[in-house]
């Protein structure tokens, strides 16, 4: 079932293919949520999901070989497809993609032996990314009330700007800031901005990169994740992500 034979053996490399295995995911639930629902037919046999460290995803049968040579997915993922709203479906599916992603990181944390602290240091690693289940239900994602000052400018209608550019000045402020409400202000909004996260892939936002805002769900993508370039995204007036156009086409 895996796409390579490398095996991670230190607590850099099981992060790194951990953090491989859970973008394949994340790109399941949400980016390309389409194909997913279409490859759990419920017609079908047991299916599992599974991540792969090259950040793909796969839908198949679980391992013939007993025991597995990894821990495997939880079985059955497309009996319970068309017997529940969609978004408690795909919860569902994120909670197991957890459970399995952990229980492959400390399988291979087992199998070579690390102590205490190589054990305490990889699941920290682990615990500062936002779960699946976080990201597919926008638990991750904590907005803030003024969506303006986290985002490139004030204008509501601009949300595929690029995040990196200055924030303009407001016309009503009279006197010029001091030194502390400057900071004040830095810091705030740096605090608003790191709480964004990327809808697809989980990442918290970065100076560096542009983002893009859905006008259905409301959450922030970066243009590499669902392939939105700065000069396409002015040419778009109503964004929808992935994720949103694919539920539209099956109502």
């Amino acid at each position: 079932m895996e796409g390579a034979s490398y095996t991670p053996r230190t607590v850099e490399d099981i992060f790194k293919d951990f953090r491989g295995r859970r973008a394949g995911m994340i790109k399941a639930l949400t980016t390309d949520v389409q194909k997913f629902f279409e490859q759990c037919d419920p017609e079908k046999e047991n299916l599992c999901l599974y991540g792969f460290p090259d950040e793909t995803w796969e839908v198949n049968l679980p391992a013939e070989e007993v025991p597995p040579e990894l821990p495997e997915p939880a079985l059955g993922i497309n009996f319970a497809r068309d017997g529940m709203q969609e978004k408690d479906w795909l919860s569902l599916v994120a909670v197991h993609s957890d459970a399995w992603l952990l229980a492959v990181a400390f399988y291979f944390g087992a199998r070579f032996a690390f102590d205490k602290n190589d054990r305490k240091k990889l699941f920290q690693m682990i615990n500062d990314l936002p779960t699946i289940f976080e990201v597919v239900t926008g638990a991750a994602k904590k907005q803030p009330k003024d969506k303006s000052s986290a985002t490139p400018n004030n204008s509501s209608k601009n949300k595929s700007s690029v995040k990196m550019q200055p924030k303009p000045e407001t016309k009503s402020s009279k006197m010029a800031p001091t030194k502390d409400e400057e900071e004040s202000a830095e810091e705030e909004e740096e605090e608003e901005q790191g709480l964004t996260l990327c809808g697809a892939c989980g990442e918290n936002y970065a100076n560096d990169e542009f983002w893009i805002c859905c006008d259905i769900c409301e959450k922030w993508f970066h243009g590499k994740c669902v392939k939105i370039t700065p000069a396409r995204a002015e040419h778009i007036k109503q964004y929808k992500c992935p994720a949103c156009s694919n539920k539209r086409a099956r109502v």
